[in-house]
């Protein structure tokens, strides 16, 4: 058979499964998840991600966040992908239907606080649609609604069991502090040795600060002796954004680093301005406090259930050692007994040892698992063993509760920094035929959706979209886009394109996504169990785990061919099983020894099965 056959096999015995009746029985055992939605632990949850600005226009009135003149003065343009293109919380409170039916049971949003509309050097300006250019941290954007449109979508989220995750940002604000050095230098960053606190300009300079001991001194005694900013640049604010930052301490040059940009290693990365955001000066006691006021009010005023930090790993440990306690006691005293805080820690490497430090030292209760990420690229992109996931997998005693605490780690395969999960994987094998990109795709969302973690949807995956790249290039629109970039996009498992609407509960990832959420959702033991690794492979081939049920013990065992050809391979379990119950894709009948069940799966191909029959 040749690779082809192979693949178009493949992809018709994944869409047979979806037929497979263990997701309307799943379904119906979580009929009244929206009673209890509140006691549900992270792990509980799988999390829809999106950009409220690509989702759904639901009310044009707001296209331009009322602010007068052209797209560089409003950001409103949707030809171009870097600027504003209509979605907002109207559009996302309209498609909750949509989501339910996927059985999504938290929604991540990009930040929706009020951002300066547009910035950049002259010819290369865009947009803050993304939300990470914060002016207002009290009101979202204009250009998404208002205070009481996103209590609207709140309550009607909570009304259907789903939770809302909001994405802060700490480190930074918009960029409007300048330094008058700036453009002779590149705004290059410039360090704590060669422009201490105690001069102006460097070591020769001016005296200045006296008696402030540094930044690792955050006592607001020590504090309260550095009144001049002007240590390594001179700084400036344009007179016409003086007061445009809310709260208005935040417009206080002190509050800030003012040391130039971040190059993202070393001592810059936690103190220089990224990509020439105005850098908090995390250290200090009134960031603190003033950080924590601000988040604290989202939590009692609306109710979330959650937040995604921002650039987590560019801010001083001590300041979350500070700020997650407070959010968590917060939560607690308003009745959000799971409230979920997960940094984001980018390192694009299958190990955790990175990444768990933030939960150990810093504080973190999870991280967005980039390890996984990263393992699973690995796999399904650059067809490494099996292996690599186990190994993935072993890191979990890294994390601080070990085991138990990687469960709540956010999974996902792709996102809007680094690119979709089909992007990347066109990107390693660009000779790739469109049926094997979504039969790699829908393998990804299949194991994602059965390990151990609370996975992550990104937007439009479930779609089949695909593309051009990162950042920009990988946040195309689901209502109909107008951006000729993403309109010449060639989706997968669709004639479809981006300039049309891309709601189709009948995409085969769609559909995918339904039946393994309903199958999650449904038992226990994808949610809350134990995992253990029972089979991997130097080369692309088998991977198999069993999960637990918390309560009972009950042995599920999930298995993948992650090769482009059929394998078969003899994967160990539980002595005292001896029969399955399939939940998705094709499992044996019965064991044909104690400790061994014999599978056969096709390129690409999956199965899960429930332990139904054990020795007496």
């Amino acid at each position: 058979m040749t690779n082809t056959a192979i693949h178009k096999t493949a992809l018709a015995l994944a869409m047979s499964a979806l037929a497979l009746p263990g997701c309307a029985t799943a379904q119906a055992d979580t009929a009244d998840a929206s009673a209890d939605f509140r006691e549900r632990e992270p792990s509980e949850e799988i999390v829809y991600f999106v950009l409220p600005d690509r989702f759904e226009n639901g009310d044009t009135s707001n296209d331009t966040g009322g602010f007068e003149g052209g797209r560089l003065d409003h950001g409103f343009d949707p030809t171009a992908r870097g600027f504003f293109h209509g979605g907002d919380l109207a559009g996302l409170t309209a498609r909750l239907d949509y989501l339910e039916n996927l059985g999504i049971t938290a929604i991540w949003f990009a930040p929706i606080f009020q951002n300066k509309p547009v910035q950049g050097p002259e010819g290369n300006e865009s947009a803050g649609y993304h939300g990470y250019w914060v002016t207002d941290f009290t009101r979202p954007d204009s250009h998404f609604g208002t205070r009481e449109e996103f209590a609207a979508f709140v309550e009607a989220a909570h009304a259907r069991g789903m939770k809302v995750y909001m994405d802060i940002i700490t480190n930074h604000t918009a960029d409007v502090i300048q330094f008058t050095e700036g453009d002779d230098t590149g705004f290059a960053y410039r360090s704590l040795g060669d422009y201490p606190y105690s001069t102006r300009g460097g070591p020769d300079g001016a005296p200045i600060n006296p008696g402030f001991m540094g930044h690792e001194d955050s006592s607001e005694e020590n504090f309260a002796k550095l009144v001049n900013p002007n240590y390594a640049y001179t700084v400036e604010v344009p007179e016409a954004e003086s007061d445009v930052k809310v709260p208005a301490w935040l417009n206080d040059p002190i509050y800030y680093h003012n040391r130039g940009s971040t190059t993202f290693t070393g001592e810059d990365s936690r103190m220089g301005d990224f990509a020439g955001l105005d850098d908090l000066f995390t250290e200090h006691p009134r960031v603190r406090e003033g950080m924590t006021e601000i988040f604290e009010s989202w939590i009692a005023d609306f109710g979330i259930d959650g937040f995604r930090v921002d650039t987590a790993r560019h801010v001083d440990p001590g300041f979350w050692q500070h700020f997650v306690p407070a959010m968590e006691a917060r939560s607690e005293v308003v009745g959000i007994p799971n409230f979920h805080i997960f940094g984001e820690v980018y390192k694009d490497v299958p190990d955790s040892g990175y990444i768990a430090q933030y939960t150990r030292r810093d504080g973190f209760p999870a991280v967005l698992d980039f390890a996984f990420q990263a393992a699973m690229r690995d796999l399904l992109g650059r067809e490494t063993g099996t292996v690599v996931l186990s190994e993935m997998f072993d890191g979990d005693v890294l994390y601080e509760g070990g085991e138990e605490a990687a469960r709540a780690m956010p999974t996902f395969l792709g996102n809007h920094d680094m690119g979709r999960f089909s992007t990347l994987i066109r990107a390693d094998q660009p000779d790739i035929s469109q049926d094997e990109l979504l039969s790699r795709v829908m393998l990804g969302h299949a194991m994602m959706l059965s390990l151990r973690g609370s996975p992550v949807i990104y937007y439009g995956d479930e779609q089949g979209f695909v593309g051009d790249g990162n950042d920009q290039q990988a946040r195309e629109d689901m209502f109909p886009s107008r951006t000729p970039d993403y309109n010449d996009n060639d989706l997968i498992g669709t004639d479809a394109t981006t300039a049309e609407s891309n709601f189709d509960e009948d995409h085969p990832l769609y559909r995918l996504i339904a039946q393994f959420s309903a199958i999650r959702r449904g038992h226990d033991a994808f949610t809350l169990g134990r995992q253990q690794v029972r089979h991997y492979e130097q080369e692309p081939g088998f991977f198999a785990v069993s999960r637990f049920d918390p309560d009972d013990g009950t042995e599920y065992l999930a298995v993948f061919n992650t090769a482009d050809e059929q394998r078969s391979a003899n994967v160990w379990l539980s002595y005292e099983a001896r029969a399955f119950e399939t939940l998705a894709g094709t499992c044996p009948a019965a064991v044909p020894a104690p400790g061994s069940a014999a599978f056969t799966l096709p390129a690409f191909g999956w199965a899960l099965c429930r332990v139904s029959e054990v020795a007496e």
